[in-house]
């Protein structure tokens, strides 16, 4: 059975999100993808006639980022209109879901040399915006059991005794560890700036760090979702009776809304030795799961035991872990349920400090995590991301 080798893993800086002073608030979604197209054929020395498919998560898929964005960027940058495409949605897990499925047709021989990646413009596509049903449509919320994520987060601190000092805690590693990485160059290997006209970058790094992050100035930030208390206890009283609400969760410990784009190119063996490719590692095994839709952002937990139970990994032998940083609270709760060391668990940051892009986050965490293994010379990892509704997903990668 052909492996999936991870060939090499792209994305642009991540910016912060707003429609007036966004640095990306004047480029369109095809054009954050572009230069990463253009990076994978130029670093791997690769046609992409060689490429069969590209494979986007994107969460809100209307106006700009409609249309199967995945195949229309590919004609956007000029790649073969032999290369097929496809946007697909699993919420914040899209990305992630990207990667899998293209490593899924990979080890089946049914693909040869594929992308997958995610795309997430939030300047200019909010959150929401798509109107989907699951958070618009009254019926549908109620049936759905549709709760803020913010509010499932602060749901899981309640039940689990995290104090919102123990979630600033959290935040404050998150942008200390974030910061370290930049200055440092940790992500300069995966980054591909998004040019001017002129040539100019926009932007070298992840613009949302913050380096005068301190617990006394998080302590001032009140909870960010006092107001969805009240509508949420009476979900809360029907499906975790006696358990009260409370809103602890701020915008220092909630993850930052950013503007992002990744690309992760995924071949067989026989492919890169016929082409010349240098595979970096391989995705290992994966898993989908699903929890209960009010508590929502613990998914990735379930996905994970299942990686675990089906390849007879311990914990123990999983060197780091790429959690993504939903909330402070989802990080504690997957920390504690799995025993990992803090200093093995997203060491250089996340979401918090760096930024949540949505669907282009799981392409993203697998460069960041493999870029470390091979900084460190360390062998296998893991990525895990929750999502709406109770969606998680999980993936293991082995260096090769």
């Amino acid at each position: 059975m052909p492996e999936a080798l991870i060939v090499d893993a792209v994305r642009i800086p991540r910016a912060k999100a707003n429609a007036d002073t966004g640095i990306y608030a004047k480029c369109k979604p095809v054009d954050l993808l572009k230069p990463l197209y253009k990076a994978l054929c130029e670093r791997n020395h690769l046609d992409s006639n060689n490429v069969q498919d590209v494979l986007l998560g994107c969460s809100t898929q209307s106006g700009e980022q409609g249309s199967n964005l995945a195949k229309i960027s590919t004609l956007h940058a000029g790649w073969s209109d032999q290369v097929s495409g496809a946007t697909i949605n699993r919420f914040c897990c899209s990305g992630l879901d990207a990667v899998n499925i293209v490593a899924s047709k990979v080890i089946a021989g049914m693909e040869s040399l594929a992308v997958a990646g995610g795309i997430e413009h939030l300047s200019r596509v909010p959150m929401f915006s798509d109107k989907g049903p699951w958070f618009s449509d009254p019926e549908v919320m109620k049936t759905s059991r549709f709760m803020h994520m913010g509010v499932s987060a602060d749901l899981i601190a309640v039940q689990q005794g995290y104090s919102k000092e123990q979630l600033d805690i959290v935040a404050c590693e998150s942008h200390k560890r974030a910061a370290n990485a930049i200055d440092k160059g940790y992500f300069d290997r995966s980054l591909v700036p998004v040019r001017e006209s002129n040539g100019s970058p926009l932007l070298l790094n992840d613009n949302n760090v913050r380096r005068d992050f301190a617990l006394k100035t998080l302590a001032k930030l009140p909870p960010s979702f006092t107001d969805f208390v009240p509508m949420a206890q009476k979900l809360i009283d029907k499906f975790y009776p006696g358990t009260a609400l409370e809103a602890v969760h701020s915008a220092g410990s909630s993850p930052a809304l950013v503007d992002g784009a990744s690309l992760v190119m995924i071949a067989n063996q026989k492919t890169c030795e016929r082409l010349g490719l240098q595979p970096r590692a391989t995705v290992r095994h994966f898993a989908n799961a699903s929890c209960e839709p009010v508590k929502m952002l613990d998914g990735h937990i379930k996905a994970t035991e299942s990686v675990l139970k089906a390849t007879g990994i311990r914990t123990k032998d999983i060197d780091l872990w790429e959690v993504n940083e939903s909330f402070a609270s989802t990080v504690l709760l997957y920390q504690k349920h799995f025993g990992i060391d803090a200093k093995r668990l997203n060491v250089n940051g996340g979401a918090i400090a760096l930024g949540h892009p949505l669907g282009a986050t799981g392409g993203i965490l697998i460069g960041t995590l493999l870029d470390e293994l091979e900084r460190r010379d360390l062998k296998r990892g893991v990525v895990a991301i929750c999502g709406g509704a109770g969606v998680g997903v999980a993936t293991l990668i082995e260096r090769t």
